[in-house]
């Protein structure tokens, strides 16, 4: 784990409410089905668990563990120029909830926190909830205004797609 500071307050909002967005910043929320049962949301816990949904988007993942837990550090490499380091802050492992968040560090082109989530409803829904809270951090984050939050937002209804698409695939042994 580096020693490098979070670049925004506060740090761990999104662990009681995804959808928490303090003052000056943007929110994102989006929640995707990915299917119903036991097996699917195994499958799709592990997926986000270990960047396995993160590399099928197609970005540049760099962390330091291969499973996501607090204080591992993360470089998404967004269109192999990009780099967006950030650190979990929390993890979720629970019969109906896994996931994680992760915050921003020095360098990322936004500042906040992110939350990938998966969670089984009482009727064995399974869903993916992206949610966020950001502000422009970079120059040229700031430059693409609405146009860069656009992006946040497909960013994260791909992430649905690409999950959905892994969980319906028979996992290698």
């Amino acid at each position: 784990m580096s020693s490098a500071p979070f670049t925004y307050e506060p740090v761990g909002a999104t662990r009681d409410d995804p959808t928490v967005c303090p003052p000056g910043f943007h929110p994102l929320y989006v929640r995707t089905r990915i299917g119903e049962g036991r097996e699917v949301f195994q499958r799709a816990a592990e997926a986000v668990l270990t960047w396995e949904m993160h590399r099928a988007l197609g970005v540049g993942i760099d962390a330091t563990a291969d499973r996501a837990a607090p204080g591992v550090d993360v470089t998404v490499t967004l269109a192999g120029v990009v780099k967006a380091p950030c650190r979990i802050i929390w993890t979720a492992e629970e019969p109906r909830r896994a996931g994680w968040a992760y915050g921003t560090l020095e360098g990322h082109p936004e500042c906040g926190e992110e939350v990938f989530m998966v969670d089984r409803t009482g009727d064995g829904t399974v869903w993916l909830t992206v949610a966020a809270f950001s502000r422009a951090a970079k120059w040229y984050a700031r430059a693409g205004g609405p146009a860069t939050r656009g992006l946040q937002h497909a960013y994260a209804r791909r992430c649905g797609v690409v999950l959905r698409r892994l969980c319906a695939e028979t996992p290698e042994p």
